[in-house]
């Protein structure tokens, strides 16, 4: 990353010389799932390629900043007050969803971000790689042996072909042609076709079958040892994924599971076949649940929303424009272990404390009331953070006494703090908790002895060393 945004900052020199890119007010766009760790991941990098400065933006908000700023569909027309718009971004390499309600503030329309889906590596790139098998079992069943390095030049030509059946409907087929592994370039190329029938069956009945509302993705746990990696998700149907997002914002006073209207972003979407696929499947949940079919937002172009929406954050952030409020997407908190006697071949359970409830703004610092905390120095320890996209009641400070399936296991740290003149390895030191929420919405957490003034410092990251 620090690399790209140096090539970028090179970029904008050659062309602005006399206007420093680092004196820019300068928005980064990231995917709306992006936790603490992975925000400030990216400011680091940034720190790094000479940009110290810079705004994140999810990019499903970026989508709906540009939709917001066109004109040729005003999107005061398109929506009303009570609306919930499902923002869906499928691009390259994930899928983002993110709730959007429409509100009043002053007696205009207001914007605030209500949800924000987990992060799902799914996307474009799943759909290449998919096509690349397709086309290998093609030329093994006519007796070829492709090598790994092989499907890696499949994947390459099927997204071609891809984007070049999806762009032309009267076209039935592309020719695919590798290289083969002789030495003679041109005699040794095998050759092969994607149809479209690859395209609507394979890819439109893998990444978006109809499901039900009730469906959860498939979790993928047949192999005991795992290479360590990305996280990639294990079932490739988006669709089962929204599902699971959208019934988990159902509660008994809130309906944001069933949304008004849908804005499309991402690559994918550029499609009509994948669109026209994903609004059949939401429609077929509404009415089931005897809602109104969702309406289709108009106005935006896919392959420059994200930028164009980063451009118009940033008039907006000037005050020239209207801004979406939303503050951190999900509620976070901090592992507590509970007090309980011991129990041979038992650890104690760990409660959880909010430390940021959804929607609290950047920029906050906050103190813990009330609590007294007992803190391990001096030898490695584990703390464990979660974070949750339905808890939308639980408050700040808020002990919850059992970690159920609405929590979601995120950064955990195993460190080793400093033991101070007076202390010694293993002590147990009575802290209160302060909390920040930085400017770019990464968590910061302070634990502050009562008796003096020592401070050790806990936030998202990975990085090796705590001050």
């Amino acid at each position: 990353m620090s690399t790209f945004l140096r090539h970028i900052k090179h970029a904008w020199s050659e062309e602005f010389a006399k206007d420093k890119l680092e004196d820019q007010k300068v928005v980064v766009t990231i995917p709306a799932s992006f936790d603490a760790a992975a925000r400030d991941l990216i400011v680091e990098a940034s720190r790094m390629a000479g940009l110290p400065g810079i705004t994140l933006l999810e990019e499903p908000q970026a989508a709906f900043y540009s939709w917001i700023s066109q004109n040729d569909s005003p999107w005061r027309q398109q929506v009303k007050k009570g609306d919930v718009v499902l923002v869906v971004d499928v691009g390259g390499g994930t899928s983002d969803f993110s709730l959007i309600e429409i509100s009043e503030a002053d007696g205009d329309l207001a914007l605030e971000r209500v949800a924000v889906g987990n992060h799902i590596l799914l996307g474009g790139d799943n759909m290449d790689l998919t096509l690349a098998y397709v086309a290998r079992r093609k030329l093994e069943e006519s007796g070829k042996k492709i090598s790994q390095w092989q499907t890696v030049q499949l994947s390459h030509q099927c997204r071609k072909a891809k984007e070049q059946l999806l762009a032309d409907p009267g076209k039935d087929s592309v020719p695919i042609v590798i290289s083969g592994r002789g030495s003679s370039v041109i005699g040794g190329s095998m050759k092969t076709s994607i149809e479209r029938a690859d395209i609507e069956n394979t890819l439109v009945d893998g990444f978006f079958p109809a499901c039900s509302m009730s469906d959860d993705p498939v979790e993928d746990t047949s192999g005991g040892v795992r290479e360590v990696s990305l996280m990639y998700a294990a079932d490739p149907a988006i669709t089962r994924h929204l599902a699971k997002f959208l019934r988990s914002q159902n509660t008994s006073d809130r309906q944001y599971g069933f949304p008004k209207a849908i804005l499309f972003n991402g690559g994918v979407f550029r499609s009509e076949i994948f669109r026209n696929r994903l609004i059949e499947v939401i429609n077929s949940w509404l009415t089931t649940a005897g809602h109104q079919e969702i309406r289709v937002l108009a106005g935006i172009e896919l392959s420059q929303a994200v930028a164009r929406g980063a451009a118009y954050f940033g008039i907006a952030r000037e005050g020239k424009g209207i801004r979406i409020r939303g503050g951190v997407s999900q509620a976070y908190y901090l592992g507590i272990e509970s007090s309980l006697p011991a129990v041979p071949g038992f650890k104690p359970p760990l409660k959880a404390l909010c430390v940021a409830r959804q929607g609290t703004e950047e920029g906050t610092v906050s103190d813990v009331p009330g609590r007294t905390f007992g803190l391990v120095i001096g030898k490695t320890a584990e703390f464990k953070f979660f974070k949750s996209n339905c808890r939308r009641e639980d408050e700040f400070a808020q002990m919850v006494d059992e970690i159920d399936e609405s929590f979601e296991d995120t950064s955990s740290l195993q460190v080793e703090l400093p033991a101070y003149e007076g202390m010694k390895a293993g002590d147990l030191v009575d802290v209160g908790l302060q909390v920040a929420i930085t400017e770019i919405g990464t968590l910061e957490v302070f634990c502050l002895a009562r008796q003096g003034d020592h401070r050790w410092k806990l936030e998202f990251n990975v990085r090796d060393s705590l001050k």
